[in-house]
């Protein structure tokens, strides 16, 4: 069974910064787009930024470009999100997920639906 384990959460001042790490147990870390969604009190989960299986592309949503950057070592089975110039409406849980891809699909975008999700950090960021 697979497993998707985040760490790095905390509370953090606006304009910190944080790393988040997520770990894929399995073999098959490297088939799989990773992606970081994050839901807010009230608010729907929303994919936050997400990368290909072999890290050649990325997507971001557009509240967090510039300030979040995606990536993943496949030797590690592991997929960072590194947070720079955080804001107070940055606050929420994070969740890591995993989705199967086809070799060919390397967009690097996430379904709606990912076929694994981790268990969430919390991320809070104060004013």
């Amino acid at each position: 069974q697979v497993q998707v384990v985040e760490s790095g959460g905390g509370l953090v001042q606006a304009g910190g910064s944080l790393r988040l790490s997520c770990v894929v147990s399995g073999r098959a870390f490297g088939a799989y787009t990773m992606g970081w969604f994050r839901q807010a009190p009230g608010k729907d989960r929303e994919v936050v930024a997400s990368i290909s299986q072999s890290g050649g592309n990325t997507y971001y949503d557009d509240s967090v470009k510039g300030r979040f950057t995606i990536s993943r070592d496949n030797a590690k089975n592991t997929v960072y999100l590194q947070m720079s110039s955080l804001k107070p409406e940055d606050t929420a849980v994070y969740y890591c997920a995993a989705a199967q891809r086809e070799p060919f699909d390397t967009r690097g975008t996430m379904p709606s639906r990912p076929d694994y999700w981790g268990q969430g950090t919390q991320v809070t960021v104060s004013s």
